[in-house]
């Protein structure tokens, strides 16, 4: 074991013991990551969410109050930022956002390592001149942009799944200038994230394939029924899976491409068994403020802890209410069926256990790979 990874190692235990403390109290930690839907706009009409069928008359908070948020002493120890909707990029201040993120991290989160920006990708027009024009100081403050595209499907059937004509020579478009962008800016990551669904089961070689030949990181999971972030309880039966859509799957996570992957191991487990088991931190390192201002601890569960609008987010984030929700994470039935890879990211490190005895059953040269491959590294300060 190198030094490096026995000081992981130690850091991960020191943290399972402060996890379990929290867990018992309900007391939370410092916000680690925070994930802001920053509109519920969007020019796509998707299958599996119902993030657009929004009123236009629910307003979106303005950029003061984004940047009057993230300005809060609450995010001191913040590492990461996904910023999410909606659309983001139907923004016309995005580029404001990121540079006034990119002057608040001197003196508010030092620690800050990268901000996030999910697109559908289907504006080339507007996604590319943005990024372009943050590039250079998010650059100067040593920040990664990490520009993850949705992809269904390598062929028509992603217009299908977006409802949007043209949709996969679009994205493909968007795509392929991003990839030429990474010559100029070398902290420029760009990755694709595939909702499975009944419709797409088949396409997941495809999309990896595709994804391998450009360099790009993969997040592919299965659609999530919630009445919290995609509100698409009525979709349930229209997205369910039938058992030879479970095995496609299995084969496909149980394959060489997944072999160290976390995420993988817990989605084979799911579809065998029916029921998710990993740790996780929702509340205690990480929430969701959704695009009116409401905070959830977690995304996925439908119980807000109040409005930024009305009362400080600190207060929100350490409230009575959020504690007894606190409690709760990881034993409510929509715990059980959780297949959402980002969360498990930011509870990784902050859980501590599970990470570490990946350590052990791993070896410490495929966890180090696996480490720096997820981008965990920035939760440690060694």
């Amino acid at each position: 074991m190198t030094m490096e990874t026995a000081k992981i190692a130690a850091g991960l235990l020191k943290n399972a013991l402060r996890y379990r403390y929290l867990r018992r109290t309900g007391r939370p930690g410092r916000p680690q990551a925070l994930s802001l839907e920053i509109t519920h706009d969007c020019v796509a009409r998707c299958v599996m969410c119902n993030i657009w069928k929004i009123s236009h008359d629910v307003p979106n908070l303005t950029m003061d109050q984004w940047l009057s948020l993230l300005s809060s002493d609450l995010f001191m120890d913040i590492r990461e930022l996904d910023i999410t909707g909606g659309e983001p990029f139907l923004r016309s201040d995005l580029v404001e956002l990121f540079n006034g993120i990119c002057t608040l991290k001197h003196d508010h989160y030092a620690g800050l390592k990268s901000i996030a920006v999910t697109t559908n990708g289907l504006l080339p027009e507007r996604v590319l001149p943005a990024v372009e024009a943050m590039m250079p100081i998010m650059q100067e403050q040593g920040l990664d942009l990490v520009v993850v595209c949705a992809l269904d499907a390598v062929s028509d059937l992603h217009d299908r799944i977006r409802n949007f004509p043209g949709a996969w020579p679009t994205v493909d478009r968007t795509i392929e200038a991003l990839v030429g962008l990474r010559k100029f800016f070398p902290n420029l990551i760009v990755g694709v994230k595939t909702t499975i669904l009944p419709l797409n089961v088949d396409e997941l070689d495809g999309i990896a394939r595709y994804a391998e030949a450009r360099g790009l990181f993969t997040i592919i999971s299965p659609c999530i029924i919630t009445e919290g972030r995609y509100l698409n309880p009525d979709r349930a039966e229209d997205l369910a899976f039938d058992e030879q859509d479970l095995q496609k799957m299995i084969t496909f996570f149980s394959g060489d491409r997944f072999q160290w992957s976390f995420h993988g191991r817990s989605l084979v487990e799911y579809f065998e068994t029916g029921s998710v088991s990993k740790p996780c931190s929702c509340g205690f390192n990480y929430f969701f403020v959704r695009s009116n201002g409401e905070v959830f601890l977690c995304p996925l569960i439908n119980a807000s802890v109040g409005n930024v609008t009305e009362t400080d987010v600190g207060d929100l984030f350490s409230s009575d209410r959020a504690g007894r929700i606190r409690k709760t994470i990881g034993r409510l039935p929509q715990c059980h069926s959780c297949t959402e890879p980002g969360l498990e990211r930011y509870s990784l490190p902050f859980e501590g256990w599970h990470y570490l005895k990946m350590l052990w059953q791993t070896g410490g040269v495929k966890f180090m790979e696996m480490h720096r491959h997820m981008g965990l590294d920035k939760y440690f300060n060694i």
